[in-house]
């Protein structure tokens, strides 16, 4: 997909809060941004002109002309494909298994994947922030989340209130905050980061690319591609996240998952709140 090679020419690269605004507007227009002068993605980023020839050089090229031809060359060898990829429905579900294809090359690396479940295993309470679209993926983690942890609490209204709510949580012990922040990125939610850190919170952002608008105010940053061929996005992929976050979160502390789920078990059947 054009969106994935055009992140491979920021993979290792430290880029400043500028720059990550010029890298996630070359994804996010992807391939059209490659015919695009410097001063036409300055403007489609919102930063000067100056700043996307600095940018050009700190990935390696002589300036923006190079790396426009650098971005035809990505965005051409992608668009070729085979000529029974099937019609416009099937092309998004096959996007899908490729996004879901790229995270599981992601949780190679199980270390990091287990430190942050372990992180947010140990915040008491466990905030968990989802706005706009968001919100159904923070509820949904958060349900099956609260079989496991003592206190979750889904934090889906923006505004001054939702301030509040992240200071209250910190004020009752809370050390991390979880957070959906997926397209197109409500600006809440990032003052809801900003807040989370303020209060001292170690911000985890779920969000859909490496260069999101997240990465700035997050500490620890999960990506996970969205889907964007319909005419609303598919989020299978950072659901799939969510919930191998989750298993990280078990995992953390076998015993006490094991002593709830076996206490919600019992609940459960005392009440009969499924069907046999």
């Amino acid at each position: 997909m054009p969106t994935e090679r055009v992140l491979d020419l920021f993979h290792g690269v430290r880029l400043t809060p500028t720059q990550r605004r010029i890298a996630h507007c070359l994804v996010q227009h992807a391939p059209a941004v490659a015919y695009l002068s410097a001063a036409e993605v300055a403007e489609l980023a919102g930063v000067s002109q100056p700043s996307v020839t600095r940018f050009a050089v700190a990935l390696g090229h002589d300036g923006y002309p190079a790396l426009r031809r650098r971005l035809r060359d990505l965005t051409t060898a992608a668009t070729g494909g085979p000529a029974d990829a099937g019609n416009e429905l099937q092309q998004a579900v096959r996007a899908e298994m490729g996004n879901l294809d790229r995270l599981a090359g992601q949780l190679a690396d199980r270390d990091r994947i287990a430190e942050t479940g372990r992180l947010l295993a140990t915040s008491r309470p466990l905030p968990v922030v989802g706005l706009r679209a968001a919100a159904p993926l923070a509820a949904y983690f958060a349900y099956f989340a609260a079989k496991v942890h003592p206190d979750v609490r889904v934090l889906d209204d923006g505004g001054s209130l939702l301030a509040d709510r992240l200071e209250q949580a910190a004020e009752a012990g809370a050390s991390a905050v979880l957070a959906f922040v997926l397209p197109r990125y409500p600006r809440e939610t990032l003052d809801a980061l900003r807040d989370a850190r303020a209060a001292g919170l170690t911000v985890v952002a779920i969000t859909d690319s490496p260069v999101s608008p997240a990465t700035e105010h997050a500490d620890v940053v999960l990506p996970a591609a969205v889907g964007a061929q319909l005419v609303f996005d598919l989020h299978t992929a950072p659901m799939t996240l969510a919930m191998v976050l989750l298993q990280a979160i078990c995992d953390a502390a076998p015993a006490d998952t094991q002593r709830r789920l076996e206490a919600f078990e019992a609940s459960a059947a005392r009440r009969q709140l499924f069907l046999a």
